[in-house]
């Protein structure tokens, strides 16, 4: 049993036609290979939160976010004793952003709220988005 807690977060970025970015995991993920995603990750000892969403924004898909809204906090224990805390955040971007993905996503696309969650994903990217207020725009 791990006595340490791991500290993640998720950013939902939102276009102005409303459409989120849904991001799939490349085949060599080592976890949930081919499942969708979100920008985010772990966040560094001592790092700022919200410079971690950043960074990992800016790592991911190559883009700078300077707005980004907390949008829920959630925790868990997953099956090999690890204690995680996730935190999502929510943000607009203009609709023309150009999108570079980093090795650990192949693929990405513009979908609405609604088609993401019908998407194979994790429980609490789906819990982040069924929290999100209304995206249209």
């Amino acid at each position: 049993m791990s006595s340490s807690t791991h500290l993640a977060q998720k950013a939902i970025l939102i276009r102005e036609d409303g459409k989120i970015l849904a991001l799939r995991r490349s085949d060599t993920d080592p976890t949930r290979p081919l499942t969708w995603d979100l920008p985010g990750g772990e966040v560094e000892f001592g790092e700022n939160l919200l410079d971690s969403i950043k960074r990992e924004i800016r790592e991911e898909v190559g883009l700078i976010v300077e707005n980004l809204t907390l949008l829920d906090c959630l925790a868990w224990v997953n099956p090999r004793g690890e204690y995680w805390v996730a935190v999502g955040y929510y943000g607009r971007i203009p609709t023309d952003s150009a999108i570079t993905l980093s090795f650990e996503h192949s693929e990405f696309e513009w979908i609405s709220k609604e088609e993401f969650l019908t998407r194979e994903s994790t429980v609490r990217i789906k819990r982040f988005l069924e929290k999100l207020p209304g995206v249209n725009a």
